[in-house]
């Protein structure tokens, strides 16, 4: 009878365990470089930070709002349209206008209302002023000869003058003469508050109290 071939020694536990995880480590496959989700995370890797998308007008130029006045292009706060290149080599660096975003532009809209707020408030103002000033007429003496020829004349200073003694505030260059009065007599002489305000003021020239006529 032949020997019998010698059975395998059996593993001990710890070995056990160092093949299952050799096993285990080889049954797993290497990454996949080349899967479509890793390029696009390497592409978007190199390409760096999205930039926030630039607001377009109607003619396919960039919004920009301006932080002061630029010649030829627009005014402190208004919102325009520039080409690409005259705003990211001029303005922008420059610092005459930034990006007109739409929290900007809300900015800018909520200005706007209360700066026209404030100049109906104050149209409103100077329309009362004008309305006073219609019903009203001024009076000023001026020493005159016999024929009624002023020796000096009257002037936009003088009816402002007399037009304060009445709590009336107007100033000279709101007062709009052809020339000097230099008669005695009733003129109507324009007054312009504002552009929007103006109307016509009643003033009367007459010879000084006591004025002996011609001297």
């Amino acid at each position: 009878m032949s020997p019998e071939a010698p059975h395998a020694a059996p593993l001990a536990g710890s070995q056990k365990s160092k093949a299952r995880r050799s096993g285990s480590q080889a049954s797993r496959s290497p990454v996949d470089r080349t899967h479509p989700s890793s390029a696009k995370i390497a592409s978007a890797a190199k390409a760096g930070p999205r930039l926030p998308r630039l607001p377009k007008g109607e003619r396919g130029g960039i919004e920009l709002l301006l932080v002061h006045t630029v010649e030829h292009l627009g005014k402190q706060g208004e919102v325009v349209e520039v080409k690409r290149g005259y705003a990211f080599n001029f303005l922008l660096p420059q610092g005459l206008a930034t990006i007109a975003t739409d929290h900007h532009k809300r900015m800018v809209e909520k200005h706007r209302a209360k700066l026209e707020e404030i100049s109906r408030e104050r149209l409103a103002g100077l329309r009362s002023v004008l309305e006073e000033l219609v019903r009203t007429s001024v009076t000023i003496e001026a020493n005159a000869n016999d024929e009624g020829h002023l020796y000096g004349s009257v002037g936009a200073t003088e009816i402002s003058r007399s037009l304060k003694q009445q709590d009336l505030m107007v100033l000279p260059e709101q007062i709009i003469l052809q020339g000097p009065l230099k008669e005695v007599g009733l003129y109507t002489v324009r007054v312009r508050l504002s552009a929007e305000v103006e109307g016509d003021l009643k003033v009367w020239v007459v010879p000084s109290s006591g004025d002996g006529g011609s001297k």
